[in-house]
């Protein structure tokens, strides 16, 4: 009876083994989960293991301390829907036709033939939702549900298209979609930070058996700013500090629910802005430093964003990535680490899987990275440099906005949305138009942009001046007069 007891609990042992081990190899062998926050016009400056020390931001922080935090990283254009085109497909955004920021009276969108990240990653079994702003579109054939997510919940445009706008009147109320279906109008945006982050936590839970994209971009800071009564009066830096704690609050709960669940070691956590802070409207925005500039223009406090990338086990913790990335080299990094074959289409970005993952001598992907704003191909960074052609951009007009209103809001005359151009968005933001000569800058000891060392360096200027030739001729520059050989339509037309 003992020998057959012995031999019993032997069997049951192994048979135990055997299924804990096919398990653990289930469990390596599934694919990762993605998870991708996207705050709105958040700056360089607003987080704390980006240098801020006024606000509170200690589970940003976690995630740079167990993972690694990217220090020269861009985005395609310093503008809500031009950066986000890019993002979802891996391209600059000229070369899909799509730049500036779409609003409520917008024919255009993302075209139905380009193949957006969440429809890749539902190429691989995924589960996809989408909650906060998607900005790639208005009409049915834009929605995000029609394009890859299986999910969505948020708005179609910046929470400013709405009755909060400081300069425009009229405005038509700002419509939150469930899926197709508008859910509301003019709905409490002191609330949309947490519900969305509700939403996200219930994703997860829902879905920790299978693998999974999520991706939140979050309604906030963009103005109009708002918090939720439990974050306000929090901070040190008055509303706007408490809206980036509320937020810092969503990633930690975000975070919490993968750990709740057993996911944290399986997911790929992504922190990031889809540009640089809304300058002129000074307390109710982020702060830049000790970038030149911000939202709107090509300076680096414009498109250099803080970005922060967790993976425990796979990215080494507590790293720091100071090559230059993009983006756009989010599509293609995740299409390697999932297995999923690249768009038809030719796409821009470059996958950063060897600096993510912290390979010894891991180098930027790119020769060069070139920055448009508009139509206009305005820098172009190679190295430690950056290149500047003569071009106007946006500064702020005197002295920065306070409580909601932009600079010089006693002198703004209320215009159109639809009015384009530099002029226009300066007569309704509080900017004015000033102008740059052509200018080199080495950023690996004037992160600032403040000294022109063009003149010592002819030959630098000279090569990136020939790296940008190629750029013009496929996606167009229209301070030079080209227009672009390998540009792709948007979806609808472009009407603003």
């Amino acid at each position: 009876m003992t020998k057959l007891l012995f031999q019993a609990t032997m069997l049951f042992a192994g048979v135990f083994a055997f299924g804990q081990t096919a398990r653990e190899d289930s469990t390596s062998r599934r694919l990762p989960n993605v998870v991708l926050v996207l705050t709105d016009d958040m700056g360089y400056g607003d987080v704390g293991c980006f240098g801020a020390q006024d606000v509170a931001t200690p589970n940003i922080d976690r995630l740079a301390k167990e993972g690694m935090r990217f220090t020269s990283f861009y985005v395609a254009q310093a503008v809500c829907t031009a950066s986000r085109a890019a993002l979802m497909t891996g391209c600059y955004a000229n070369r899909v036709g799509l730049f500036g920021a779409l609003n409520h009276t917008s024919t255009a969108g993302i075209h139905e033939d380009e193949t957006l990240l969440p429809e890749l990653c539902r190429q691989r079994g995924y589960a996809t939702a989408i909650y906060g702003k998607w900005h790639l579109g208005t009409l049915p054939k834009f929605n995000p549900t029609r394009h890859g997510f299986d999910e969505y919940l948020g708005i179609p445009y910046s929470n400013d298209n709405s009755k909060f706008h400081p300069s425009v009147r009229d405005m038509p109320p700002l419509p939150l979609y469930e899926g197709e279906r508008v859910m509301e109008n003019d709905s409490d945006q002191a609330q949309f930070t947490r519900r969305f982050t509700e939403r996200a936590v219930a994703f997860i839970r829902r879905h920790r058996e299978r693998p999974f994209f999520l991706y939140v971009p979050q309604v906030m800071p963009h103005v109009p700013i708002f918090a939720s009564k439990s974050f306000q009066g929090q901070s040190q830096r008055g509303l706007y500090g408490d809206v980036i704690e509320e937020l810092d609050w969503s990633v930690g709960e975000i975070t919490r629910a993968l750990a709740e669940t057993g996911l944290t070691a399986q997911t790929l956590v992504i922190f990031a802005s889809d540009n640089g802070p809304f300058l002129s409207y000074g307390t109710h925005a982020g702060s830049a430093k000790p970038l030149r500039e911000g939202k709107l223009t090509t300076f680096e406090g414009g498109l250099r964003v803080p970005c922060v990338m967790r993976w425990p086990g796979r990215v080494p913790a507590g790293a720091v990535c100071d090559e230059p990335a993009a983006m756009i080299d989010l599509l293609p990094t995740l299409c390697e680490l999932t297995g999923t074959r690249l768009p038809d289409k030719a796409i821009d970005g470059r996958s950063i899987r060897p600096l993510l993952m912290g390979e010894p001598g891991a180098r930027s992907p790119h020769e060069a990275l070139f920055f448009y704003a508009g139509e206009e191909l305005q820098a172009v960074r190679s190295g430690p440099w950056k290149l500047h052609f003569a071009h106007r951009f946006l500064t702020v007009d005197g002295e920065p906005g306070r409580d909601g209103k932009p600079a010089n809001w006693g002198k703004l005359k209320p215009n159109s949305i639809t009015q384009s151009g530099l002029e226009g968005i300066a007569s309704r933001h509080g900017y004015r138009v000033e102008r740059i000569e052509k200018s080199l800058f080495n950023l690996a000891d004037d992160i600032g942009e403040t000294r022109n060392v063009a003149a010592e360096h002819p030959d630098v200027v000279a090569r990136l001046e020939k790296l940008a030739e190629p750029v013009r001729e496929a996606l167009g520059d229209t301070l030079t007069g080209r227009r672009g050989n390998q540009i792709r339509p948007a979806g609808g037309s472009i009407s603003n």
